[in-house]
């Protein structure tokens, strides 16, 4: 299965965090939030640029910029 950016996926699916890019700074704040590479991340809804998603039990709203740099499968 081909990774791609946590932006393209579609609404609903579970997907599997392959790795997270960014700064530093961007790839702790993504860590602390729950994004870490094998856990498991679903888009619940998308508005106006930021996605609703439900990743660790929680649920994480984050810009476009945020979702190009996560990396799923």
């Amino acid at each position: 299965m081909m990774m791609m950016p946590l932006s393209m996926v579609k609404i609903g699916e579970p997907n599997i965090i392959c790795k997270v890019g960014g700064k530093e700074e961007t790839r702790r704040f993504l860590e602390n939030l729950g994004f870490v590479p094998g856990g498991t991340v679903m888009v619940v809804s998308e508005i106006g640029g930021n996605m609703i998603v439900n990743v660790k039990d929680s649920r994480v709203a984050i810009g476009k910029d945020m979702a190009n740099k996560i990396m799923v499968r």
